[in-house]
């Protein structure tokens, strides 16, 4: 039923819930909005907390003011694949409580230093967000990094509460660099340094708050432009902050016994889980998911794929990648085989995502560096594990070659690189004779930062090559498999 008559999305119009705020929140983007405020949702609305979120703008330029226009209500759509069955849902999200812009609004932001019912710190403010400014030295006014905000607030906290080891706060980044808790500690004991802070805040900072690790996953497309004004029919109102996102999601702490105290995010039933060693999990992200679409990009799209649904459903690039996930990644991963196998699973509905047009070639940019840094682990620890070199890995090696030849038939292919490993590729394919082209390629260990050329690799990828280029990929990779 289409509603013909539409509300604007507030709350006078929808019965939103009022909370204490117990979360600041540095980042306004659709991922936290679809993913830790999502969350943080389901743990209110089955009363395992009670508490609302405080948003703070983390540059000049964001989207405080527009989720303030709507009283911090927006929709999260959620569809995908799950159990095989097609889910699409729609839920309206009442968490975001306030809204600061500490540009404009620094003695609001350091207010909620003075805050009693303020335990836990999120934050997602992309992957430079985490990164020593040295030039934050002024405090009088809204520091530029956000390093340099939180640490003003923490020395307003500290200041406010003289010192008490009870008002700590739990810090829990989501920004996706390794050891993201670990690594804003050491940013903020930087910047204090520097800014020749007093060594008993110093000891607070480092003894009071409790910082922890974090892996997120969960792909977020964001505005969906292409039908908003149908979800906004299906829901009733106006609403200018719609956050799509995938049904999947996976969100991994490290444990921490204060931060799982005051954020017990896995106690509601989803896919939460706090580990005293997330490195597995990580592990297991970018050797499946990562490894699986870096492999597939080269062999799919010189058969003529173009997305990675395609990609996944296509009989023989589907075999591929199955094999390739459950006879050379996953016996590398130590997490026990049920735990692999739902994984794995999920990927594989994760790709067939009817609602997401995930284009190869985005994937394929810095596709260098990628297979060095998603691919090459698996293929060390298989060979650790096995004494041999996994095949799989090698074919997608082969056509990663082939594809930065440039050509897919007639067509120019548009290779985006690095400038120098563009040129590398370039000077590869100088060459006629494919044991020169693979020799080269394995021995490059400054781009590998090892040398591939062990046992039969050379012989092994040449002939890979040579198939591709004389029977083209689709032929190629139905003799690999022995279709």
């Amino acid at each position: 039923m289409v509603n013909l008559i539409m509300k604007d999305l507030n709350r006078t119009n929808y019965s939103a819930n009022s909370r204490p705020i117990k979360v600041l929140q540095f980042g306004e983007g659709n991922f936290l909005r679809a993913f830790v405020d999502w969350i943080l949702q389901d743990l209110n609305a089955k009363g395992v907390i009670n508490a609302n979120v405080a948003v703070v703008q983390p540059t000049p330029r964001g989207r405080v003011a527009d989720l303030a226009s709507q009283d911090g209500l927006y929709t999260v759509c959620l569809e995908g694949i799950e159990n095989g069955q097609k889910v699409q849902n729609r839920e309206i999200i009442d968490v975001l409580g306030d809204f600061i812009d500490p540009y404009t609004q620094y003695e609001k932001f350091l207010s909620y230093a003075a805050s009693d019912e303020l335990e836990t710190v999120v934050s997602n403010t992309t992957e430079a967000g985490i990164a020593l400014d040295t030039a934050d030295t002024d405090f009088s006014v809204c520091p530029k990094s956000f390093p340099g905000k939180l640490l003003a607030f923490l020395k307003a906290r500290y200041d406010h509460f003289s010192g008490a080891s009870d008002k700590g706060l739990a810090i829990v980044p989501c920004e996706l660099i390794d050891h993201n808790g670990e690594e804003l500690k050491r940013v903020l004991n930087e910047l204090a340094k520097i800014n020749s802070m007093d060594s008993a805040f110093i000891d607070w900072l480092n003894t009071a708050n409790h910082f922890t690790n974090t892996l997120v996953d969960r792909i977020v497309p964001g505005y969906p432009r292409d039908n908003a004004a149908a979800i906004c029919e299906e829901t009733g109102f106006n609403d200018t902050s719609i956050v799509k996102g995938e049904i999947f999601h996976l969100w991994v702490l490290q444990r921490e016994p204060f931060v799982q105290e005051r954020l017990p995010a896995d106690k509601s039933g989803l896919n939460v889980i706090f580990a005293d060693d997330i490195t597995p999990y990580k592990q297991r992200k970018v050797k499946i998911l990562n490894g699986s679409h870096t492999s597939m990009v080269p062999i799919a799209y010189l058969c003529g794929i173009d997305t990675v649904r395609e990609a996944v459903t296509d009989e023989d690039v589907g075999r591929f990648i199955k094999e390739l996930v459950n006879e050379e990644i996953k016996p590398t991963i130590d997490l026990p085989a049920d735990e692999m196998d739902a994984f794995a699973g999920a990927v594989m509905e994760r790709f067939m995502n009817p609602y997401i047009r995930h284009e190869l070639m985005s994937i394929a940019l810095n596709s260098t560096t990628k297979f060095r840094t998603r691919l090459l682990p698996s293929y060390n620890d298989y060979r650790a594990k096995f004494g041999k070199s996994p095949k799989h890995i090698l074919f997608a090696l082969a056509s990663m070659i082939v594809f930065f030849r440039g050509k897919r038939g007639e067509a120019d292919i548009e290779l985006k690189d690095d400038a120098s490993y563009l040129d590398f590729w370039k000077n590869v394919w100088q060459h006629t004779d494919t044991s020169e082209i693979a020799r080269e390629v394995l021995s490059a260990s400054d781009i590998w930062q090892q040398d591939l050329c062990d046992g039969d690799n050379v012989n092994v990828v040449a002939g890979y090559i040579k198939s591709i280029l004389d029977n083209g990929e689709r032929a190629a990779l139905k003799e690999f498999l022995g279709a």
